[in-house]
């Protein structure tokens, strides 16, 4: 029988009916962008608009021989580029309007970064931690299954890959179910990304997203002139952070940031929030959880309960890195917060009305549809990767580190001296699958960040607006090219 942490319809709903509709707040931001287009309304009403959106419900027997059903929900945004991307997610809280608000995010976080995908989502509405492991696995090959029966899976069409509860074990249920099905089909591993890396995945996959918000922050906190408006020095040397949420995303961009000098003074989980000025270890953190601890147990100046865990976003920072789940941020609350910069590493953690508030304090909001553009440029990489059967190094790592090594050889003749042994190994080497992988996780996300800038300071935008205008000018090119509009 279904545990009794499971809720009915009637509580979900109860919960959310005070919340504005997710995919509404999409389109609040849309239509803030659009008007500073000069676009036909009938184009923008058409990349407004998600495409479709497949409702799938299904029976799954228990370990205990019960029945459930089990919904689950595909949306697919945009198809002005196939196949259309988007990870999907385990969660009590999944609806259509999550998944469409979702699938909307990810056509113009794709636009924006140039990827070449449309913008799509999944979700099962279940609990994840209220089933076994065999049952999870039946959940997964028979959502698997209805998305081949809607034509919703393949590596032209539809190319799902992890999100929230969705690890790299999911995916592989998945794509062997794809690959028992569609036999023959050569290209059958690209139909899903954030695989192991023994199915096909790519090196550097796990940390993406994380590492995307943290080149995004990084480079916003060296740019002078932002870091001079905001009051605050360059760099990320010194920084205190509080991040929501220590998921993967929360995890390595906190740890990367750490890494750069910055202090991580806050933490923010579901079992409560601690905060200390002179900074908490993340890693040590993680770790004291994934044992079974909770964050409370730990030494911190300030704790606060379960209940009051939201008001950690209120604490005193410089960054605020948000990257848990949606909506969090409400006019409500924007108010109240201290930080110079929010890092949306979650999708949608901040409402219109909120936003407008935090932009009117002056508060810099690096929008989630750049900032958390990692996993999907990554799982870009990946896709490539499976298209083409080779993997990124393979051709030219050792060239390049002979080519390094008779460079060394021709200076070491020029001056006459021999470098060090270690210097040879340091220096002469060709890049691996994960260098080039971060290379061109970095590059994506500093280009992006810099076509931000540039329009947000010609037409005296915040951020935000700037990502959707660029991102629904470029949708607005393919719809064109395409001879759809005119």
């Amino acid at each position: 029988m279904p545990s009794s942490r499971m809720r009915t319809e009637t509580e979900r709903m109860s919960e959310t009916a005070s919340q504005p509709p997710f995919f509404k707040q999409v389109n609040r931001y849309f239509d803030r962008a659009a008007a500073h287009l000069d676009l036909p309304p009938g184009l923008l009403g058409q990349i407004k608009t998600c495409n479709s959106v497949y409702h799938v419900s299904f029976p799954v027997k228990r370990d205990d021989g019960t029945i459930d059903v089990v919904h689950g929900w595909r949306a697919h945004h945009s198809q002005h580029r196939l196949p259309v991307k988007g990870g999907f997610r385990l969660t009590m809280h999944a609806s259509e309007d999550e998944v469409t608000a979702l699938a909307a995010l990810m056509t113009y976080k794709c636009a924006l970064v140039n990827v070449p995908y449309g913008g799509a989502k999944g979700a099962i509405r279940i609990e994840k931690s209220d089933y076994s492991e065999a049952e999870l696995e039946r959940i997964i090959r028979r959502y698997t299954f209805e998305l081949m029966q809607k034509n919703c899976i393949g590596p032209g069409l539809d190319v799902p890959g992890p999100d929230m509860g969705v690890g790299a074990k999911e995916i592989a249920w998945m794509l062997d179910t794809y690959t028992a099905i569609a036999r023959a089909e050569i290209n059958a591993e690209a139909c899903v990304t954030g695989k192991p890396i023994e199915l096909g995945g790519v090196r550097g996959r796990v940390e993406a997203t994380g590492r995307g918000v943290f080149f995004g922050v990084r480079e916003t906190v060296n740019d002078a002139e932002t870091m001079k408006e905001l009051g605050l020095s360059t760099g990320l040397d010194g920084k205190a952070v509080v991040v929501q949420g220590l998921g993967n995303v929360g995890y390595y961009a906190s740890t990367f940031m750490a890494e750069e000098g910055a202090r991580i003074v806050g933490i923010i989980e579901r079992e409560g929030a601690i905060f200390d000025p002179a900074g908490l270890d993340v890693a040590e953190v993680r770790a004291h959880r994934e044992a079974g601890g909770s964050i409370l147990e730990l030494e911190a100046e300030t704790k606060l309960e379960p209940s009051r865990a939201i008001e950690g976003l209120e604490w005193p920072c410089d960054i605020l890195v948000p990257a848990a789940i949606e909506n969090v941020i409400r006019a409500e609350n924007a108010a109240r917060i201290q930080a110079k910069i929010i890092a949306e590493g979650a999708n949608g953690p901040t409402t219109a009305d909120a936003a407008n508030v935090l932009n009117e304090r002056g508060i810099l909001q690096l929008p989630d549809m750049y900032l958390n553009a990692g996993g999907v440029t990554v799982s870009y990489f990946e896709w490539v990767k499976n298209l083409s059967h080779v993997r990124f190094g393979r051709m030219q790592r050792r060239f390049e580190a002979s080519q390094s090594r008779g460079l060394m050889d021709a200076v070491e003749g020029l001056v006459g001296q021999t470098f060090p042994r270690g210097t040879y190994e340091d220096i002469a080497v060709g890049a691996s699958e994960e260098d080039l992988v971060n290379s061109g996780l970095e590059e994506t996300m500093v280009i992006a960040l810099q076509e931000m800038n540039e329009l947000a300071r010609r037409e005296g935008v915040d951020l935000r607006t700037a990502a959707f205008m660029n991102a629904i000018g470029k949708v607005a090119v393919a719809y064109s090219e395409r001879g759809i509009f005119p």
